[in-house]
């Protein structure tokens, strides 16, 4: 739903940049610096704030750098730790090995099922907009697209989304939270929707943000790759609360038999370095639950000032937000770059829309600052 306006003032500019800054301190080994609107006017950043992919600003973490230095003595090998790894991801999401694969970024993996739902003529199924890497490579090798448009609401429609299926749709995929629009689809609803629809199809369900969930309405679906349904797969990746945009680890779910066509179409191509990476920081909840706290603080300095000005937004349930901006957001973008911020491309059809991405606490503060000079 849009969030009413109400102010949040005081929650921005108060405990919210104060708390937790010796935790700062000590899992990132620097100091931080701390605002509040009683401090002076924040001065333009010599380097780009990157709001625009949703990345995480504080990652990777030290345990994973460390994972990695100590890894390279063993660069000159081939083969990995992939097995360490898979009985690790076992034991946190509950599901057998056998049902886990491996891919550099869950790219790859979107890559290969949009490869996948091409082999046959017919249709793949998605929201928009959306995250559209896997409907993408499945329309280039000859698939047809079939878009439904998000609701009213802004939400995924699911309703229209079974409607849309025909006898010849090889796979929905569903994105959940979603992206570029940071909702997320109510979880009895979507179990529902997927016990029916995988009878005869692939669900893809591209769970990438789902660690920064905090909705009592969201569920991941791991549960119904735990208990062996096939024509299920969820994508997961290292990319966002791990740090690991550029690193590249991403993994699937699923039963072995999709797991077997899936691999087929992948290169295993996960460097070794990454792989060690990946295996320490999966165990480093501290990281992880840090790196959500800093995103909550950064989110409520944003979404406070969409409710002290009114602003038209969607609730996010991720690490960016989906606000309108009122005019092009090309315009919006360049505005923004020459105040050293960059944000989000355009998504159609929502083109007076801007997704910003959730940077640091201060870096916030100063996009705040800098919309109120130019719009408040």
């Amino acid at each position: 739903m849009m969030n009413p306006v109400m102010s949040r003032r005081r929650l921005l500019m108060g405990a919210s940049l104060f708390g937790g800054a010796a935790a700062l301190q000590s899992m990132t080994g620097g100091s931080v610096r701390l605002l509040n609107s009683a401090m002076a006017e924040i001065g333009a950043p010599a380097v780009p704030i990157r709001m625009s992919s949703n990345e995480n600003p504080w990652g990777p973490s030290k345990l994973a750098i460390a994972a990695m230095e100590q890894a390279f003595d063993q660069s000159n090998l081939y083969g990995g730790i992939a097995g360490k790894i898979f009985e690790l991801q076992s034991r946190i999401e509950g599901v057998p090995a056998s049902h886990i694969t491996m891919s550099a970024g869950s790219g790859e993996i979107l890559q290969a099922a949009g490869v996948l739902a091409a082999l046959e003529p017919g249709s793949v199924v998605a929201p928009y907009p959306t995250f559209s890497q896997s409907v993408r490579a499945a329309e280039s090798l000859g698939a047809e697209v079939i878009n439904v448009p998000v609701g009213e609401d802004m939400h995924i429609d699911l309703k229209a989304m079974y409607a849309a299926i025909r006898p010849d749709t090889r796979m929905v995929y569903l994105c959940n939270p979603n992206n570029p629009i940071p909702s997320i689809i109510e979880k009895k609803a979507l179990e529902d929707f997927v016990r029916t629809v995988a009878k005869d199809r692939l669900v893809f369900i591209d769970e990438a943000y789902y660690e920064y969930v905090d909705n009592p309405d969201f569920s991941s679906m791991m549960h119904l790759v735990a208990e062996g349904l096939n024509n299920v797969l969820i994508a997961r990746t290292a990319s966002k609360i791990h740090g690991f945009a550029g690193l590249r680890v991403g993994f699937g779910f699923a039963h072995p038999d999709v797991l077997a066509k899936l691999n087929r179409v992948m290169t295993g191509s996960v460097n070794i370095l990454a792989e060690h990476a990946a295996y320490a920081s999966y165990q480093d909840s501290e990281f992880q639950d840090f790196s959500r706290m800093k995103n909550k603080e950064g989110l409520a300095i944003l979404e406070g000032m969409y409710d002290e000005l009114g602003l038209k937004y969607v609730k996010s349930n991720a690490n960016f937000s989906f606000v309108e901006t009122g005019i092009d957001v090309r315009e919006f973008q360049q505005a923004m770059r020459e105040h050293n911020i960059l944000v989000g491309r355009p998504f159609e059809p929502f083109t007076r829309w801007a997704r910003i991405s959730i940077a640091k606490p201060e870096e916030m503060s100063y996009l705040v600052q800098t919309y109120k000079k130019l719009y408040g």
